[in-house]
């Protein structure tokens, strides 16, 4: 029998986490004084008892590891109002988690360009 649904629960489960804890940190749980947080990805554990929640700071007040701490002393706070919001058995443990992609992708764009334009110079 084939599944109606396109993708596994834990793909279903982990856009809802990051639907609902996008949504807490705009109303309920003040995350200015860190800089501007966006939320960019998650992984949720098979058996959905915890969840890596992958953030990105721009203009950050502190280093990224101080951040990264800070939010992760709040997941308390989002890990209850992830329980009003969800219908699962066991909600997940949090753990925030700087994302560096942003940072990756950008060192590789600094590369492309010096590459591009070492190759006009020799031409």
């Amino acid at each position: 029998m084939k599944p109606r649904r396109p993708y596994k629960r834990t793909d279903r489960v982990g856009e809802q986490i990051l639907e609902i804890v996008t949504d807490t940190a705009a109303k309920h749980i003040d995350l200015n004084n860190l800089g501007f947080i966006t939320f960019t990805g998650i992984y949720v554990s098979p058996d959905l008892r915890s969840a890596k929640i992958f953030f990105s700071a721009l203009n950050p007040i502190d280093d990224v590891q101080i951040i990264e701490k800070k939010i992760n002393s709040m997941s308390k706070g989002f890990k209850k109002y992830l329980g009003m919001e969800m219908r699962i058995k066991n909600i997940p443990d949090l753990r925030f988690i700087y994302d560096q992609s942003l940072n990756y992708t950008e060192k590789m764009n600094q590369i492309i360009q010096s590459i591009e334009i070492t190759k006009h110079n020799d031409s």
